[in-house]
């Protein structure tokens, strides 16, 4: 790997395991094997940027685990709220694993509230997220904008809530069978 690759792996690291507020330069320098902390800079203009593109990127990597993991739990003869439990219950194994990965997503949220620029960037990655989500639980075409928003904010929406129950209190946090059990009651 080059100096890039090496910060962007180093990055990823730290924010897993200090999270983001916690993560100086000197840390990501480390964990890259001792890349020069001006590399950051050099590659990417500031802590802050390879932060948010380290974090970009291990989303989208769990995306495509994600993809496959809705894939391998589709029944084809299963009822709509069956499909809905076995996706959700995939989901869920998926933040078991990657719990580091939500840690590191929440920790950058509150940075936002402080910082425009972490705040745009992370806007930019919901509309993503939204499309992309949509199109894995809906199949919904990604030319189709106003659907693949409306469906992929509601995704996103219980995924999000999901992951900090997850996060919080995992104990009691839903099921796929309890999330499906509350859809049927609410629309019942």
């Amino acid at each position: 790997m080059g100096n890039r690759e090496d910060l962007l792996a180093g990055a990823r690291q730290c924010l897993f395991e200090k999270g983001y507020a916690r993560t100086t330069v000197r840390d990501i320098a480390t964990a890259a094997g001792g890349v020069s902390m001006a590399a950051i800079g050099y590659h990417f203009g500031s802590k802050e940027a390879l932060l948010g593109e380290a974090l970009a990127e291990a989303n989208r990597e769990w995306g495509v685990e994600l993809e496959r993991a809705l894939s391998d739990a589709a029944q084809p003869d299963s009822t709509p709220l069956e499909r809905f439990a076995a996706q959700w219950t995939a989901v869920i194994e998926s933040l078991r694993r990657h719990r580091g990965l939500w840690a590191a997503t929440f920790d950058t949220i509150a940075q936002g509230g402080h910082d425009p620029a972490i705040r745009e960037g992370l806007a930019a990655g919901l509309a993503e997220a939204r499309a992309g989500l949509a199109r894995l639980f809906e199949h919904i075409d990604e030319d189709d904008t106003e659907q693949g928003r409306m469906i992929g904010t509601f995704y996103q929406a219980l995924l999000t809530g999901l992951a900090a129950q997850y996060l919080l209190d995992p104990e009691h946090a839903p099921s796929g069978a309890d999330l499906a059990e509350a859809v049927r009651r609410i629309t019942a």
